[in-house]
């Protein structure tokens, strides 16, 4: 029906328009016109309206209206829910905001052909996934983040390194899910690292891994799971506000929430400017594969601490994070096209992070518990900042921030919330190399 009415007011319109293109005489000229040249006026007259039709009709056809599937429209209200979050709710509204507006971009129905699609060879946003195919923007986000992110609460206080390595059990837990639900290895090794809340580490191993390229010893071609791989890790990361806290109060004892940790000790600048260089060589030279993700990591937190490359630091943590993270953010949503995004595959994927994620916090939270026993007086640990070991920085460790001032309000948890916040990407990565020396 919608396509007769469109069609019946284009004509209508050219109808009224007919004068001005000079397609009616006036009434005296009529008269003179023989039945010959009558019956030339009505082919002619049948021909422009014939050939209006059709090109109504073609011009249709290219439309978006003639191309979408049910799917296109679930994806874009999904795209719209995305930037609602985030704008709401504020949920990580530098990812979710572009994030979202890609995969609206992603899903307005085109013509194949067209050089149109992200998919398609030659197209714009085609130059701008390559990216993300090839693992170039997570490096280069990983630069940002060492250059805004501070060490010191790590280095004060090395022991709670221990928990962000706890948390790395939901990749592996999402990794052995992933082999159950019938993935073969290199993809259940992509999809297991969303189990470290960490959206650049997570594109990165799976444009590695999942990239719709790589072959099996049987010749079988692993599938193309980046864009879904993306998305619930980005998903999970802005809904750690959401996730974390229910965990937290089941697990964690209103006790144990109210306990207070000693102030960490100053850290000289000395110490800020050789931990770079020593993390560096301690974690590549453990998982080499994660080179490019802690080379950048450390590069960049060099930049800051240096103290005389403060102009680089800063073009690394604002600028070129800035374009890099629309970019990919963007490129990642334009990615979840209907027909390749709406799959059994996906829907197990987006079902793995979201155990994953829980398994994760459970970790962090049950090992600081542990931890506790072997801890006494004010050396003891909020077992909250457990929490806080996933990669998700540093949201995570806002989250327990303000879960311990609702215990205690005068508890400030941040600042020790962060040590495992930042240990967890770096073992997050750390898992990503292992995982692809292993598969890769």
């Amino acid at each position: 029906m919608k396509k007769v009415l469109l069609i019946f007011g284009v004509l209508s319109l050219l109808i009224f328009i007919r004068p001005a293109l000079g397609l009616n005489k006036d009434a005296s000229s009529n008269n003179t016109i023989t039945s010959v040249q009558a019956d030339h006026v009505n082919q002619v007259e049948e021909g422009v309206y014939d050939g209006a039709f059709k090109g109504i009709k073609q011009f249709y056809n290219y439309t978006g209206f003639a191309n979408a599937s049910t799917g296109n429209l679930i994806m874009i209200l999904i795209g719209i829910i995305f930037i609602y979050l985030g704008i709401k709710f504020d949920y990580e509204p530098l990812l979710l905001i572009p994030i979202g507006a890609g995969v609206i971009i992603g899903n307005v129905p085109f013509v194949a052909g067209n050089q149109t699609g992200i998919y398609e060879a030659g197209s714009v946003l085609n130059y701008l996934y390559f990216g993300v195919v090839k693992g170039i923007y997570p490096p280069l986000i990983f630069l940002g983040i060492g250059a805004m992110t501070d060490f010191s609460s790590l280095i004060a206080n090395p022991k709670l390194m221990l928990l962000g390595a706890a948390a790395q059990i939901g990749v592996f837990a999402t990794f052995l899910g992933a082999l159950y639900l019938g993935f073969n290895l290199p993809e259940a090794g992509a999809i297991g690292i969303i189990g470290g809340a960490d959206g650049p580490t997570a594109i990165f191993l799976s444009s590695k891994l999942a990239n719709g390229v790589n072959l099996l010893a049987d010749g079988t071609v692993v599938k193309n799971l980046i864009g879904p791989i993306a998305i619930a890790a980005y998903s999970y990361m802005a809904l750690v506000p959401v996730i974390q806290p229910p965990l937290m109060r089941l697990l964690i004892s209103k006790k144990d929430r109210k306990i207070k940790m000693k102030p960490p000790r100053a850290v000289s600048q000395k110490e800020k400017m050789i931990f770079p260089i020593v993390a560096l060589l301690l974690t590549t030279f453990i998982s080499p594969s994660a080179l490019p993700l802690l080379g950048m990591l450390f590069f960049g937190n060099l930049l800051k601490e240096s103290g005389r490359t403060e102009r680089l630091a800063d073009t690394a943590r604002t600028k070129l994070i800035d374009i890099v993270t629309i970019l990919l953010g963007v490129t990642v949503g334009a990615s979840t096209q209907a027909d390749i995004f709406i799959t059994k595959d996906s829907l197990m994927i987006f079902g793995l992070g979201a155990i994953s994620f829980v398994i994760a916090t459970m970790g962090g939270l049950l090992f600081a518990k542990f931890m506790n026993l072997f801890l006494k007086g004010d050396d003891k640990i909020n077992p909250l900042i457990g929490a806080a070991g996933v990669s998700a920085v540093p949201d995570s460790a806002r989250v327990v921030h303000h879960e311990g001032l609702k215990s205690d309000p005068t508890n400030y948890l941040l600042m020790h919330a962060m040590a495992p916040n930042v240990s967890g990407v770096i073992g997050s990565a750390i898992a990503a190399g292992i995982i692809l020396s292993f598969l890769g």
